[in-house]
């Protein structure tokens, strides 16, 4: 059956405004604010039209699209009366209300899901694609715990903290709240192609979105441009790692505008991941340690969330720790280090440190990096 409210008719000039070559946003936002919806649109005379746009535009509003445009428009509408795909204009009910509110909301959105996500208090988890193990394990724990508390979790669905991010969500145990994947392709088309497993499961479990019409391939300059979704979507951000040079940093600052929260883990000062959060700290960012510190500054905002909300799991104690394996996690601290310098503040001999180590990194207590250094990534 059809997933949208929309008759065929009605979604048709929505998708071919959509399409049509050379017509911008801000025009598009201008000819539907003084005219209404699309068909009313295509129903005026050019020189009405003229009032609005250079007069080539016009006449190409009253002329019929061309093939390419045509083929386009009717993959879409197939698409879309396959479940669970919508498309999900302005003037949908379903249509966020948190994008609207923002400066550039897409004049449609494609989706695979479940739609209603689009509506629950969201929260964006983002950061580095090439990140730490122990950045990926925040970025799933904060995202787990916020879906917990009623949160719909937003991000991009890239390699590393995106991914995180959405996997988290998916684990944890709230029926009202999910992820929402902003893709910047096409939603037939999976970037990065490793993250086509985690783009099934939240298409059953979650929603994935798109202003790009099927078909779009990963360019450089939509991430942006999906990026500001993310920061509309989202009642505040969260940067889990990011270096100084970073499209999480574009999101941040894209929050900001538009009177987002921002909030950052900090990280070593030696960490290149790093710099960026603690950059956007100095700029102002909110420093977190844990979920909660996000839930007391702004679920006060958002009163619906008191009836999602879960109780929260007390956390198991971690099991004791040989003495000598608690001694090179005292030794370690918390930023990189190499089995070297760990050898010479232990004192213990090669063979019976590389055996601890090992039991360490099995255990999930550290975790040896592409550059042979280790780094402890629980507080245990």
């Amino acid at each position: 059956m059809p997933t949208t409210d929309l008759s065929n008719s009605e979604l048709y000039y929505w998708l071919r405004l959509s399409f049509e070559p050379a017509i911008g946003p801000a025009q598009t936002r201008a000819l539907l604010a003084h005219f209404g919806l699309p068909p009313d649109i295509y129903s005026q005379p050019v020189g009405m039209l003229s009032k609005l746009l250079p007069s080539n535009l016009a006449a190409q509003l009253k002329a019929s699209p061309s093939a390419e445009i045509e083929a386009h428009i009717q993959q879409a509408l197939k698409w879309s009366t396959t479940e669970p795909n919508h498309i999900i204009t302005l003037a949908d009910p379903d249509y966020p209300q948190a994008l609207l509110e923002s400066h550039d909301p897409p004049l449609l959105i494609y989706a695979k899901g479940n739609k209603h996500l689009l509506n629950v208090p969201s929260f964006a988890i983002v950061g580095a694609r090439s990140a730490t193990q122990a950045g990926n394990e925040n970025a799933y724990a904060f995202a787990k715990h916020l879906t917990e508390l009623g949160w719909s979790i937003i991000s991009g669905l890239a390699s590393g903290i995106d991914a995180a991010a959405h996997a988290g969500s998916l684990d944890a145990a709230n029926p009202h709240a999910s992820t929402v994947a902003v893709l910047g392709t096409g939603l037939d088309i999976i970037y990065p192609a490793r993250n086509r497993d985690l783009a099934h499961r939240i298409a059953q479990h979650g929603l994935l979105i798109s202003e790009f019409p099927l078909g779009t391939r990963a360019l450089h300059y939509h991430f942006p441009q999906r990026n500001r979704i993310v920061a509309g979507l989202a009642a505040g951000v969260l940067v889990v790692e990011a270096a100084l040079k970073s499209g999480s940093l574009i999101t941040a600052r894209q929050a900001l505008d538009i009177g987002r929260e921002v909030f950052a883990i900090p990280g070593s000062i030696h960490s290149p991941l790093a710099r960026g959060c603690h950059q956007l700290i100095r700029q102002g960012a909110k420093l977190v340690e844990s979920a909660e510190h996000i839930q007391e500054e702004i679920a006060h905002k958002n009163p619906s969330l008191s009836q999602y909300a879960m109780p929260v799991k007390p956390r198991t104690p971690a099991p004791a720790l040989p003495s000598a394996q608690q001694q090179i996690l005292e030794v370690m601290g918390f930023d990189p280090i190499s089995p070297e310098t760990i050898q010479q503040r232990t004192n213990m001999d090669l063979a019976t440190l590389a055996t601890h180590l090992l039991e360490l990194e099995l255990a999930g207590n550290i975790a040896l990096s592409q550059s042979g250094h280790y780094q402890r990534i629980t507080a245990d």
